[in-house]
């Protein structure tokens, strides 16, 4: 009986050992994986950079930030990258928050470590499902560590695994750096994260570990539905993920031209009140750089939520007034008072999304929207019918006029014809013009996605 007790024991020895092997192999290769991914990364897009300085700091440039860690408050480590990544520390364990983007983890975590020490954190908060927020989530997890994430994250990261081979071609345009195919290799996939606990809107949740309280508040808006962010009451500290964005203040990505779910701007101001009650003294965003100072926070907090607000009200005003789209698209403006940078989120695209949020995409304009053929459909037809030589003479008269958006309409329409180096180098001047039109108000999404269209005319 003792024999064939000590070969169960051994034998769940040896389980155990070859599941720990395993663990550990999987978690080097994963390691070494993304590690030469984001060398690679950053290598292909040295030139990229070098040729858009000029602009600052746009969404596809943060992938060449140096990787470094900094002591940003009292026993609170960022890891800086496209996403920064923070451990806050205490005398019983660290808390993790947000961990980065997947090529660059591996450094991030190797960094944190050798500051804060090996042990696994007591805690991983994701403020949300996007990728430069959850990449090193494995990295950190060894199956101990509680996994706390907003209760919509689960379905936030369904739609978009799902939907990964559309949206994937869309975020390359944006995002250079990214892979021409979605990553298959061991190590790569960030997806499938099950967390432990759920926070639920309005339900803040709270713990205290080593002397140090926490609080984890849902928060969504700008960012998306599962959108979280950590509260630090007793130090004033605010690690706000994507709430506000890339930067601070702005007007927010209340739409997204890569593509993805409605976002709801009435819930974005109701978010911002909650944050604003706080009174936070520091922001810690996951992206660039800390925000300091109490009274400037708040000040900009308010004018991020007035803005915000007001865009809402002046597209239901017109929508109200019968005006149409284009027309409430192109007047909304906001007022002095309220000027914000737009080099994330775009005014006149926060128009359209609130828009067809509440009214969806049938606008009661064009009849043709309701049916699947698009005018795609009649242009080599519209090739035959039309004075080429006419309509290539207007083209010029609109850029004359600094009327490119009318331009490209029409060309849009000549798409039909047979390609000409007339026709191209028209095309070539409109988008040159649209950008030219575009820079002073920064919009990153804008100006990357006319340099893409530049680039297949080249």
């Amino acid at each position: 009986m003792r024999r064939r007790n000590l070969l169960v024991s051994l034998s769940a020895v040896a389980l155990i050992a070859a599941v720990t092997e395993r663990d550990t192999l999987e978690q080097a290769v994963r390691e070494t994986v993304t590690r030469f991914a984001g060398q690679a990364a950053v290598s292909n897009m040295s030139s990229l950079v070098a040729e858009n300085n000029e602009r600052g700091l746009a969404a596809a440039e943060l992938i060449t930030l140096p990787i470094s860690v900094t002591e940003v408050a009292s026993g609170i480590f960022q890891a800086s990258g496209v996403g920064n990544s923070f451990a806050v520390t205490t005398r019983d364990g660290n808390v993790i928050f947000d961990t980065g983007l997947i090529i660059q983890a591996s450094e991030q975590v190797t960094k944190l470590k050798a500051l804060i020490g090996d042990a696994e954190p007591q805690k991983i908060i994701l403020s949300h499902s996007h990728a430069d927020h959850v990449g090193g989530t494995r990295l950190w997890d060894r199956g101990q560590a509680e996994l706390i994430a907003h209760e919509e994250f689960e379905e936030e990261q369904r739609y978009l695994t799902e939907l990964n081979p559309y949206l994937h071609q869309r975020n390359r345009v944006l995002f250079p750096w990214i892979p021409e195919s979605p990553r298959t290799l061991v190590g790569m996939n960030f997806r499938g994260l099950i967390p432990d606990t759920r926070v639920r809107n309005g339900e803040p949740y709270r713990f205290s570990l080593g002397g140090r309280r926490f609080e984890v508040h849902a928060m969504p808006g700008a960012e998306g539905a599962d959108n979280v962010v950590l509260w630090l009451p007793d130090e004033k500290i605010l690690l706000s993920g994507d709430f506000f964005g890339p930067q601070f203040p702005q007007f927010p990505n209340i739409f997204t031209m890569r593509g993805e779910k409605v976002r709801k701007p009435i819930e974005y101001i109701a978010s911002l009140n909650t944050l604003l009650a706080l009174e936070p003294e520091v922001i810690l965003p996951s992206h660039l750089a800390p925000i300091r100072g109490a009274e400037n926070i708040a000040a900009d907090m308010r004018k991020i939520r007035d803005a915000v607000q007001y865009v809402h009200d002046e597209t239901v005003a017109g929508m109200n007034a019968g005006y149409s789209l284009e027309t409430v698209m192109a007047e909304i403006a906001l007022p002095k008072d309220l000027t914000l940078s737009q080099s994330h989120g775009k005014v006149s695209w926060a128009v359209k999304s609130i828009w067809e949020y509440y009214a969806t995409w049938f606008h009661f304009d064009r009849t043709s929207e309701l049916y699947p053929t698009s005018q795609r459909a009649i242009l080599a037809d519209v090739a035959r019918l039309i004075d080429l030589e006419a309509a290539q003479l207007q083209v010029r008269t609109y850029l004359n006029d600094a009327q490119p958006e009318k331009a490209l309409l029409l060309l849009e329409l000549l798409e039909g014809s047979r390609a000409s180096e007339t026709l191209r180098a028209l095309r070539t001047q409109t988008l040159l013009q649209l950008k030219q039109q575009a820079e002073p108000l920064g919009n990153d999404y804008e100006l990357y996605w006319l340099d893409s269209e530049l680039e297949k005319l080249q």
